[in-house]
């Protein structure tokens, strides 16, 4: 049998800031496989993934979006669930959408360009020094088939079968009888036979993606959402390192009732952990989204967490994306994490601002009316008084943050997909090949007794301003 030869790749797409704890948003890949007919290969470049979890109901859904290259004329994909899933079509930028609506904020203060310069400076140096002061811290024999194709139909532009299998080989034989090649081995496949789980396979439709120059074929695959029972939040990740050299990138988006994180070494925490308190003292008006008080409450806890980070080889260096230790892993990185309030979800609807509006305190006046002799003093004094004003009504800064109007009105089609009172938990990890010998759980982000309620979206930052 021959194997289909996968060659994953990933996007960096780097954004430079200064001093502040955030890091780059690469490309990833997770959760499927693909196969294609024999001799023709497949680039998997990037991956996307929308967990959301009852476990009330013991009801999860995951949404993923593959981007695909290659010059195969058909190929297709396959997932694992551990219970036969409902099938779903999401909206085409779905993850853009989410991407848009995670944007960090950043504060900011409003500031005239009016003024005199050597007035303004003084004006900013004074508000600086007021914020300081305030500040809070094989074959098999020839025998019946054991492989049953349980549904079959269309979702998007993908033809899907859920199929279920008692046996390994057989699985490898109704690939291969559909002139498919997989490119892993029969126990990767038995792993999930024996845990009786279903195998979802889809065929990608290249007529209705790009056709490059030399013939391949480049797109995004139809987001779906898989929908099925589950006793846990769990992930189908073994599978993934089939077609895995090294190792490989994932992305998270996990909504559930709580705050969400990997369990054991894989944590969050030994990157989370630092960055607060890299930023506890450096914020006006203390650590934002309850960090403050969650550091307060698991202060007991927290030496030995980092002392365990240390003997991990994870060394936390403010302002860069964490570095493999001596074994190759790398740490968690939590990107984005908020209880959804009201507000939040009017925000989808239009009904509610996507950034606060920092005032115009030059509205009204021209350059000409502060060079004019007899009306330049009465000018600046009313943009000196709508800046105090400003200050005062927002002493540590407006969190602003920017998106195209398209993309901000675009967001409403998150509606219904986002639930008032759910954490969404967005974190990173980059996967050696020896932390994928198991499917991934995930789960309620705590420390001993103690939840973990902090909340992040705001950049940080590292030195006072």
């Amino acid at each position: 049998m021959t194997g289909l030869k996968l060659n994953w790749g990933r996007k960096v797409a780097a954004a430079a800031v200064c001093a502040v704890l955030v890091w780059a948003t690469p490309a990833l890949q997770a959760a499927c496989c693909y196969f294609s007919a024999k001799n023709a290969d497949i680039l998997q470049p990037a991956q996307k993934v929308f967990i959301t979890w009852d476990p009330v109901k013991k009801m999860e859904s995951f949404t993923v979006q593959p981007k695909f290259e290659g010059n195969a004329q058909d190929f297709g994909m396959v997932i694992p669930t551990p219970s036969q899933p409902k099938l779903h079509e999401m909206p085409r930028d779905f993850f853009k959408q989410l991407a848009v609506y995670s944007i960090m904020k950043k504060r900011e203060f409003p500031h005239s360009k009016l003024l005199p310069q050597r007035e303004f400076a003084r004006l900013a140096q004074n508000a600086m020094r007021a914020d300081r002061d305030g500040r809070g811290e094989g074959k098999a024999a020839p025998r019946p088939n054991s492989v049953v194709v349980l549904e079959a139909g269309v979702v998007g532009s993908l033809d899907y079968k859920i199929i279920s299998a008692d046996r390994a080989d057989d699985l490898f034989g109704w690939l291969k009888d559909n002139k498919y090649h997989f490119a892993g081995d029969e126990a990767t496949l038995n792993h999930y036979i024996q845990k009786k789980w279903l195998f979802t396979v889809m065929k990608i439709d290249t007529m209705q993606m790009k056709k490059n120059k030399d013939g391949s074929f480049s797109g995004d695959v139809t987001p779906t959402r898989f929908q099925f029972s589950s006793d846990r939040l769990v992930y189908p990740l073994k599978i993934t390192q089939i077609s895995v050299k090294d190792k490989t990138e994932a992305l998270f988006y996990v909504q559930a009732p709580f705050k969400v994180d990997l369990p054991g070494d894989m944590s969050y925490k030994y990157t989370w952990l630092p960055m607060l308190q890299a930023a506890s003292g450096c914020t006006p008006g203390g650590l934002p989204g309850r960090c403050g008080d969650w550091l307060q409450a698991i202060n007991p806890q927290i030496p030995p967490i980092l002392q365990r980070g240390q003997n991990l080889g994870f060394n936390f260096v403010a302002g860069r994306r964490p570095q493999p230790n001596k074994e190759g892993h790398i740490p968690t990185t939590m990107e984005w994490a908020r209880r959804l309030t009201v507000d939040d979800i009017k925000i989808l609807q239009g009904r509610a601002p996507y950034s606060e509006k920092i005032p115009d305190v030059d509205e009204g006046f021209t350059p000409a009316d502060v060079k004019d002799p007899q009306r330049s003093a009465a000018v600046i004094k009313v943009i000196q008084a709508r800046l105090a004003r400003a200050r005062q009504e927002r002493p540590f800064g407006y969190r602003v943050r920017e998106a195209p109007a398209d993309d901000v009105k675009n967001l409403r089609h998150l509606a219904g997909h986002l639930e008032e009172g759910k954490f969404i938990t967005k974190f990173r990890k980059i996967f050696a090949r020896d932390e994928m010998n198991d499917d991934l759980l995930i789960v309620a982000a705590r420390e001993g007794n103690q939840e973990d309620f902090s909340e992040y979206q705001e950049i940080l930052p590292t030195s006072p301003p």
